[in-house]
């Protein structure tokens, strides 16, 4: 059986098929749910938001467990997979650069996607962008602190959403490369008017979402032990929703936890400029959270089918540590060694010991030093610099950090 649901959006008619399914929150009564939502980091972010969590709504959500971006995914099979690499790269390219209007050639599915993307939605206001993109660059190399060492890292410890990534041979392509590539998306979508049409956000948002569509193909074609039942669809978009929700509550809170602070606007702005890249994504809109409280409130809902860390969850996460040790941007071992101290102690800081346990986190000595005396600087320097001087600083070091990356990998959006 199938639910079918109609979307009207101007002249755009989308059509969502989603299967009627059995899917339970069969880990609401497991000791990792409940200790996370009781005592640990989802007890904070209930605090911290305000939330009312429950299951009450767990059926009108579930369905997503097994729904895609089929758009996506036919623009792939209608473009990447009839003509080379290269050719393909560049058409889709002139059409995120020039629009849609102009190609009489185009295929069905790429006018689709591209009509979609190209209507800007009734609900976006740009000056809520603005303050969204304030906020990334302003909390400087804490943002970077927080995508890593709580939002990627504490991605790891929900089993079920880490198998694309194992089944794609992260671990073979290394943390360095992927840590890149993160980086690379989001310092991209989160500068100024980056996400409006044809600019570098929009095109990253762009490619990113036919990344998306390619690995799910490859799974579906390569890996057949895929189990769908419990793992849904491969990226599905119950679990997009939980990674941008990782981006823009999770993220919060790591800055929240790390003595930052931000004014309404700039959090509404967060929140406001994360929707956005989700609509541009094809992730559908309403599993994309307009603040802070109905965000946890959709992450309770979701974590509820989500198994703990398992040795797939414990490998990337050793992967993400060793990082420090393997890449060459700083020159000398004790450097690296360093570095991975400071990842390991805001680690245990951000994150619950539960969960470091669940991944095995390496214990080390004096591990809230450096977090504890970052949040009290935090809470010095934001009171004695203006707002404008620590945006523009920000953006200045956030984008020194990924220059350096990009300057010791390759990376293409596709690969």
């Amino acid at each position: 059986m199938t639910n079918l649901t109609f979307s009207f959006r101007r002249k755009t008619c989308i059509f969502i098929v989603m299967k009627t399914t059995n899917v339970q929150p069969r880990y609401k009564d497991s000791p990792h749910f409940k200790d996370f939502w009781t005592k640990g980091n989802g007890k904070l972010l209930i605090d911290f938001s305000g939330a009312e969590v429950s299951l009450r709504d767990f059926e009108k959500f579930s369905p997503y467990f097994y729904h895609v971006d089929e758009t996506g995914d036919q623009v792939v099979k209608d473009i990447y997979f009839t003509k080379n690499f290269r050719e393909a790269s560049k058409e889709i390219e002139e059409y995120i650069r020039k629009g849609i209007s102009e190609n009489k050639n185009i295929p069905e599915s790429a006018r689709q996607m591209f009509s979609q993307t190209e209507t800007v939605p009734e609900w976006l206001d740009y000056g809520l962008l603005k303050s969204g993109a304030e906020l990334c660059m302003r909390a400087n190399l804490d943002s970077l602190i927080s995508l890593r060492d709580y939002c990627l890292m504490g991605g790891y410890d929900f089993a079920y959403l880490n198998k694309p990534l194992i089944i794609t041979e992260a671990l073979k392509k290394g943390a360095v490369k992927r840590l890149s590539e993160t980086l690379d998306f989001w310092v991209n979508v989160t500068r100024y008017n980056a996400l409006e049409l044809h600019h570098k956000g929009y095109e990253f948002a762009i490619k990113t979402r036919l990344i998306h569509s390619y690995a799910r193909l490859f799974i579906r074609k390569h890996y057949q032990n895929w189990d769908t039942e419990n793992w849904g669809e491969p990226i599905n978009s119950w679990d997009m929703m939980a990674t941008y929700i990782g981006f823009s509550l999770v993220f919060l809170h790591s800055l929240h936890k790390l003595g930052n602070t931000f004014s309404l606007e700039e959090e509404k702005g967060l929140f406001h400029l994360w929707k956005y890249v989700g609509y541009l994504l094809g992730i559908p809109e309403k599993l994309l959270p307009d603040n802070k409280k109905q965000a946890a409130e959709f992450f309770y809902m979701w974590t509820s089918i989500q198994p703990p860390a398992d040795k797939d969850s414990v490998l990337l996460a050793h992967s993400l540590l060793n990082e420090s040790l393997e890449n060459p941007i700083l020159k000398y071992k004790f450097q690296r060694k360093n570095l991975r101290y400071l990842h390991i102690s805001c680690t245990w800081f951000l994150l619950d010991d539960e969960v470091c346990k669940r991944l095995q986190i390496p214990e080390v000595s004096n591990r809230n030093a450096f977090p504890v005396t970052k949040k009290m600087i935090n809470k010095i320097y934001n009171k004695i610099v203006s707002r404008d001087l620590r945006i523009r600083k920000g953006n200045k070091d956030q984008m020194k950090v990924l220059t350096d990356y990009l300057s010791i990998t390759d990376n293409s959006v596709f690969h």
